[in-house]
This record gives C-alpha cells, structure tokens and sequence, in this order.
C-alpha cells in the first residue's frame, strides 16, 4: 500500500528511500537484496538499534489507515502477547507496546519524501518506487 504522509520528510532529499526494519528479518534481507539489485539509492535503519519517535510511528499508522495496518497482529511476537495487552485502544497503550516490543511493527517500512508504505512485496514495491 503506497500513501502519501506530508509529515515525514528525509533529511537525505527525496530521492533517498528510507528502509526501517530489523536487521535480522529475512522480509528486509530480501527487501534490501531487491533494492540493490535494482540500483535504489536507500539507507536502511534497524529500529531496535535506533527506536523511532513516537510522533513518527503515530504518523505512520494515521497514514497507513491505523495501528492494526502498522502492527503485525499475525506475528509471533503478537500470539505470544498476554491477552490483556492485545486491545490498545488508545495511541499511547500502541506506542508503549511498540517500545516493549519493537518487532511488532509490520516489516520493512519504507519512507521516501513524502511517500511511506509497510511490508515488502516485488510487485508493490516496484509501483511504488516506479521501476516498471
């Protein structure tokens, strides 16, 4: 899903696609294999190494369409959540699960200019990024 987020902005230029994830992931090893091996400029950012700011995860899932678009709710790391912590309502109780629990934000997030999309697949990816 490609979505445009007028808040977000790199400090790289607009050119710079910024990839956030986890460095073991297999989703962003394959994510970056693919950008490199098309030539895309990108900086990749393991967010358990350098946590993203609340307001950006907060803008991140108003633009994606909500936490449940930006949290991987089919995860491991979400299954295995005590039931009482699976019904945040509020964007505190997502924020303060994603800092317990960093891999539960879907992978890879990809932040270019002002364009942001979540998950890594070939075919959106390549719309996205206007390489067919």
């Amino acid at each position: 899903m490609r979505t445009t987020w007028p808040a977000c902005s790199s400090s790289l230029g607009a050119d710079v696609l910024k990839v956030y994830g986890l460095t073991k992931c297999s989703t962003c090893k394959k994510a970056i294999a693919f950008l490199e091996e098309h030539g895309v400029d990108h900086e990749f950012v393991d967010y358990r190494e350098q946590p993203i700011e609340a307001a950006t995860l907060t803008g991140w899932s108003q633009t994606l369409g909500g936490w449940p678009k930006l949290v991987n709710r089919a995860s491991m790391t979400w299954r295995n959540l005590p039931s009482e912590k699976k019904e945040p309502v509020a964007d505190a109780q997502w924020l303060h699960l994603i800092e317990e629990y960093p891999a539960l934000v879907r992978r890879p997030v990809f932040v270019r200019g002002d364009t942001v999309w979540a998950g890594f697949r070939e075919k959106t990816t390549v719309q996205n990024l206007g390489l067919a």
